[in-house]
């Protein structure tokens, strides 16, 4: 007898397992790139903002951080340590941020293939067993196959269709729908990606500023950040490569509740934007702008964000000489607008460097544009109905000479103390009123006017922001509203006139709604047969 010698087997040794650290890493980003830690991820954002959105930020308004700070001592040295005042600036937000990203990134772009390629795959084969679905029907029918093939073909246009033959001349159809619920899906959670993109773009290349301009013909040029009295410029913005335009507040209109509480701001500017500039026109264009509806020019937003008062002095020194101030006075009340500044002055004609320094002037104090009446200015409402101006003046040196920084809106009133400044005159005036000083000077109190507090906010990437926030709502109205089912049908020839027809379906993703679907299609291929009649539908 002769043996064959067994053939080797296999080797079915499992492969080695990866490296500790490969396998740490291979898990870490497969946790990283799922749809779940992507939405934690997303959640952790908004919660991060939160603080953004509720403290005041350096980057808008310092002084309402310095005020913040002021009245909660305890808490507020606390929130500065972890930068919740510098929100969006912080590292611990930058790395939410840039997880996301990550996150969303490693998470849609194999989805994406993996949609497309399942585009391109047909329908799943008819089950042999179709009574087992979730909806199923079956019934007799008086037509031969062919026309119940063609009364199905006709029904289900618009599906994704698979036909195929069986033994004994059986003809089946598998047909499915719904792919756009993930294609919604997909475009929703793309969208949202490219909307963090924008973000990070605008953050980038875009910049804003603010300026206080003069009503009556005040005029501000983009030319450069030299004539902002703030700027926050992008990472990537040097300030040398603005767009040119040019705006000139021509009036300004403020109305207010009988209770002192702003109505409408709305100011009537002329404007030329880098095409006329570039042109040597000198023709203006009107328009109106008020607060939430800004002037759009060359890519940037010109928004009005408040107002206040400027008063206007005259200076007439004992030579005859005049000089006249009309300076922004900054509120220190919102709710009356009662402000306070300085309006500095040196004399003119003094070449002696001495003199010059000790000659200078202040005209400083209180404003009030509707003023009590009484000993004390206090203002009783915002609107300018009857101005009054609480002022103290000073002569010596104000610094105006010595190429330090100051505030335009205070005088350091240290040099009081020192003897290098001296108060000369304190007195209450309305406007036509006039002091004079024990040289000879008069100090007139001319009247008032309003100044608008102008931002300019550039982003080159708004466009896109609206873009992708158009299709992310369009993509979540598609995910939400779409069902995803299939359907199938097999017919199976009884004699030369008749068939037996059978269905069946099951809903991909929810079930609400497919029976009703499913019923009207069973009404019109089975031609609304009942039980009794023909058709044993299993619910």
């Amino acid at each position: 007898m002769t043996t064959t010698a067994p053939a080797p087997a296999p080797d079915e040794t499992p492969p080695a397992p990866p490296p500790a650290p490969l396998a740490l890493l291979r898990n870490t980003w497969r946790g990283l790139t799922s749809m779940r830690t992507a939405l934690v991820l997303l959640f952790l954002l908004a919660m991060a903002a939160l603080p953004g959105a509720l403290l005041p930020q350096r980057s808008l308004n310092q002084r309402l951080v310095d005020q913040y700070v002021a009245d909660h001592p305890t808490l507020a040295p606390w929130l500065d340590r972890l930068q919740f005042f510098d929100v969006f600036a912080s590292p611990w937000f930058a790395a939410v941020y840039l997880l996301l990203m990550v996150s969303l990134v490693g998470c849609l772009l194999p989805r994406t293939a993996e949609h497309l390629r399942g585009l391109r795959v047909p329908p799943p084969p008819t089950p042999r067993n179709l009574g087992r679905l979730p909806h199923a029907a079956e019934a007799r029918l008086d037509d031969a196959v062919p026309a119940v093939e063609a009364r199905v073909e006709t029904r289900l246009r618009g599906w994704r269709r698979l036909w195929a033959d069986e033994a004994g001349g059986v003809r089946t159809v598998s047909a499915e729908r719904g792919q756009l619920r993930e294609v919604g899906n997909l475009v929703f959670h793309l969208s949202l990606l490219g909307l963090l993109v924008a973000f990070a773009a605008g953050k980038l290349f875009g910049y804003e500023g603010q300026v206080i301009v003069l009503s009556g013909g005040g005029q501000f040029c983009n030319t450069g950040i030299l004539g902002y009295d703030s700027f926050r410029a992008g990472l990537r913005v040097d300030g040398t490569d603005l767009e040119s335009f040019c705006v000139r507040i021509d009036d300004f209109t403020a109305t207010y509740e009988p209770n002192g509480q702003p109505a409408s701001y709305e100011a009537a500017v002329g404007y030329q934007n880098g095409a006329d500039l570039a042109a040597g026109t000198q023709e203006w264009r009107t328009t109106t702008i008020a607060v939430n509806r800004p002037l759009r020019i060359d890519g940037s937003r010109v928004y009005l964000l408040g107002h206040g008062y400027a008063p206007r002095f005259t200076i007439t020194f004992p030579d005859g000489q005049q000089r006249t101030g009309e300076i922004q006075w900054r509120p220190v009340d919102q709710a009356t607008l009662l402000s306070e500044g300085a309006t500095k002055f040196a004399r003119p004609g003094v070449t002696d460097d001495e003199q010059r320094r000790t000659s200078q002037l202040a005209v400083t104090g209180l404003l009030a544009p509707s003023s009590s009446g009484g000993a004390v200015v206090t203002s009783v409402f915002p609107a300018l109905h009857d101005p009054e101006a609480a002022v103290d003046v000073l002569r010596g040196d104000l610094g105006l000479d010595d190429g330090r920084g100051q505030s335009i809106f205070t005088v350091d009133r240290s040099g009081l103390d020192t003897g290098a400044l001296t108060r000369v005159a304190r007195e209450n005036m309305r406007p036509g009123d006039e002091i004079t000083l024990d040289d000879g000077t008069r100090v007139r109190f001319d009247g008032v006017r309003d100044w608008v507090s102008l931002q300019v906010s550039h982003d080159p990437a708004q466009a896109w922001v609206l873009v992708f926030a158009v299709f992310a709502l369009v993509g979540l109205l598609l995910s939400l509203s779409v069902r995803r089912r299939r359907f199938w049908v097999r017919l199976t020839p009884l004699d030369g006139a008749s068939a037996r027809v059978e269905l069946g379906g099951l809903a991909r993703t929810d079930r609400a709604g497919y029976g009703e679907e499913f019923a009207r299609l069973r009404a019109e291929l089975l031609q609304d047969r009942r039980p009794g009649e023909g058709p044993e539908e299993r619910p």
